[in-house]
């Protein structure tokens, strides 16, 4: 009888890793400066990559003494969290209407500390801090300067970068991160506060 030919058995603990290391490197690649930018490689959504990264980029934004590209960057996400939080059909029906309240409280906050304009139409300042953080990043200060210019910042361009180059920490906008990133990490469905 010819011997049967045995196949070493694939631990189930090897197979369970396999998933976890894609997703590990998928986060890895995912970190980049833009929390705004390409949540998980493109694979996961944006509004909880925003969410998630909230209390590392805006818990404490005295961080940013000396750095404007990344606090407009941080700026920035602020914007887009609290827009697609108010504003995106699939989210804000359930959203937990303090976190949006919360997030409102800290945008207003945001935009005082960098003489953003109050009513400022919140993708056109999402669009403009995006092209200033761009713009430093090359070196650009005449490019910043050119993007943070126009009605939205009414202070003017100089007086924008200086404040982002010294933003204090602001308490509100770290309330605001905390109630976010908890409200998206505790949600049953995958990922999306529900209303309570």
């Amino acid at each position: 009888m010819p011997a049967k030919l045995i196949r070493p058995a694939t631990a189930p603990s090897a197979l369970l890793a396999l998933p976890l290391l894609a997703a590990l490197a998928l986060l890895l690649a995912g970190c980049s400066a833009d929390p705004v930018g390409n949540y998980l490689g493109g694979a996961g959504d944006n509004v909880r990559g925003a969410a998630l990264y909230a209390p590392r980029t805006l818990g404490d934004t005295s961080q940013y003494q000396g750095r404007p590209a990344e606090a407009a960057l941080a700026a920035a996400q602020l914007e887009f969290l609290t827009s697609e939080v108010q504003d995106n059909p699939r989210i804000a029906p359930s959203v937990n209407p303090a976190l949006l309240s919360k997030l409102q409280v800290a945008q207003a906050e945001m935009r005082q500390a960098l003489a953003i304009a109050p009513q400022a139409d919140a993708t056109l300042v999402l669009t403009q801090l995006r092209r200033a953080a761009a713009a430093l990043q090359a070196g650009s200060q005449a490019g910043a300067e050119a993007a943070l210019s126009g009605p939205a910042f009414p202070a003017g361009p100089l007086v924008t970068l200086a404040r982002l180059g010294s933003l204090p920490r602001l308490p509100r906008t770290a309330e605001a991160a905390g109630a976010a990133a908890q409200d998206f990490m505790s949600s049953p469905d995958g990922g999306f506060p529900r209303r309570r």
